[in-house]
């Protein structure tokens, strides 16, 4: 038997960073996925979407309560597995240079309203008897990023909240944890021209100990075991898929 079937999940930010191909292996496994996105701001793209993907469910809302609210109406009362995917652009600024609305911005997508969702959500998981909060998150704040201050210290926002939710929801068989890449191989962070310009390219391979980026199914196979009951001991864990960087 598939390792997610009959679970539901809410996956947000599909179109950003690893959702497409998280979406991908959660369904693979079996899950029923309702995904999240700027991009089904109409009724055309939601219903193309769930044309074109079987097992895909797309969701109209972004605010965190209301979102939480339509997940549990779409997926009959249950939602068993929460994925955050959330980006913010990494702003390069020396911090004598930096916006600090920058910074709000950036707590807001990252912390906030990640946060809002789970806290939404996870009544429903508690009466349900369990559950799981995933956070993609980034390796960055791990090492520190001279001139990304502001994303870093957003993304180490977001590691400690799961740090913290963990130990809180331990009780109620609520397994908290984030994944946490970098040198990873996505639009949302390394544009394709980028990645197309040689010496930018050898630039980047030569910080990564491995000498390649990381593929985006990687981190969705991940992700997918953690989600899994295959993974039912680890809580609290912030699970770094960067190379050897971190």
């Amino acid at each position: 038997m598939a390792a997610l079937a009959g679970k539901n999940v809410l996956l947000t930010a599909l179109e950003e960073f690893v959702g497409r191909p998280v979406a991908a292996a959660l369904a693979a496994e079996g899950a029923r996925v309702l995904a999240s996105d700027e991009s089904f701001d109409d009724v055309a793209a939601r219903d193309a979407f769930e044309a074109e993907n079987e097992n895909f469910l797309a969701a109209e809302s972004l605010d965190p309560d209301d979102l939480a609210d339509e997940a549990l109406e779409l997926l009959d009362g249950r939602v068993d597995i929460l994925v955050s995917n959330d980006g913010f652009p990494a702003i390069r600024a020396p911090v004598d240079q930096a916006d600090p609305q920058d910074m709000r911005d950036g707590l807001e997508a990252l912390v906030v309203r990640p946060f809002a969702l789970a806290g939404a959500l996870v009544p429903a998981m508690r009466e349900a008897g369990g559950g799981r909060l995933l956070f993609v998150t980034s390796a960055a704040p791990l090492i520190g990023l001279a001139n990304y201050s502001m994303y870093a210290t957003a993304r180490g926002a977001q590691n400690a909240m799961v740090k913290s939710l963990a130990r809180e929801l331990a009780r109620d068989q609520i397994l908290v944890n984030a994944i946490a890449p970098n040198f990873v191989e996505s639009p949302t962070y390394f544009p394709e021209d980028l990645l197309a310009d040689a010496a930018s390219r050898d630039k980047i391979l030569k910080n990564i100990p491995l000498g390649r980026l990381g593929k985006p199914e990687e981190v969705a196979q991940l992700v997918a075991f953690l989600a899994s009951e295959r993974c039912g001991f680890m809580t609290g864990c912030v699970l770094p898929i960067a190379g050897g960087w971190a």
